[in-house]
């Protein structure tokens, strides 16, 4: 879900360094960031919701969860980039006249100067990538819920469609069948369940017209 962008005051001038706020279409939360940063986080967030095929504002908000952990990882990740760069372009304290072995000089020092901090980081990302994991779990198990609870609304109204055509009669999905049979904390289409029903009564159909491929055995040696 996109975020939807704070209005800025008219007629002022903007800073090139100014940061954008919007509040987040989902959670509603006001967030702060430089423009470039915004459309990376929108473009990272949709991906992550995209590969992960959510349903549902329950499935999201986790989906969203685990996009915000990946979000602090990379950016971790960044920071860490950062700050080798920045001890790399500080005063040599160490220097072989050579720049690939000075530049390894640097990168030593820096991470020695800065070991408290890089353990702080690392902790931190330790956090994020445990409830990264535990996020996906629980989103994982609630999208087996889902095809589990769907699947049993598909296998229902096959068997009644099969039932009407062995009476001569015929079942439409859509209108027969009862919306309140359907799990209430899934927003299940019906149009969607008649197009699995169609699809497993011409497959069942299919199987009775087409022989099953023989299967070959190896000729012994």
């Amino acid at each position: 879900m996109s975020p939807e962008p704070i209005e800025q005051e008219p007629n002022t001038q903007r800073d090139p360094r100014a940061f954008n706020a919007y509040r987040h279409g989902l959670t509603g939360q006001v967030m702060i960031m430089t423009p470039a940063d915004e459309l990376a986080y929108s473009k990272h967030c949709q991906g992550i919701l995209a590969s992960l095929a959510v349903e549902g504002d329950l499935e999201k908000s986790f989906a969203h969860s685990i996009a915000d952990d990946r979000w602090r990882l990379l950016r971790c990740a960044a920071i860490e980039h950062t700050r080798f760069s920045m001890g790399m372009s500080e005063p040599d304290h160490y220097f072989a006249h050579h720049p690939e072995i000075d530049a390894a000089f640097a990168q030593a020092v820096t991470w020695a100067c800065e070991a408290n901090n890089f353990n702080l980081m690392s902790l931190y990302e330790s956090r994020a990538q445990r409830r990264v994991e535990r996020n996906l779990l629980i989103l994982r198990q609630l999208q087996a819920e889902r095809k589990a609870a769907f699947d049993q609304a598909v296998e229902e109204a096959t068997l009644l469609a099969q039932y009407a055509a062995s009476n001569g009669g015929a079942y439409d999905v859509e209108t027969d069948f009862p919306p309140e049979a359907l799990p209430p904390q899934f927003a299940f289409s019906l149009p969607n369940i008649a197009r699995r029903v169609t699809h497993n009564l011409r497959l069942a159909d299919a199987k009775k017209h087409v022989p099953a491929p023989k299967q070959a055995f190896p000729r012994a040696a």
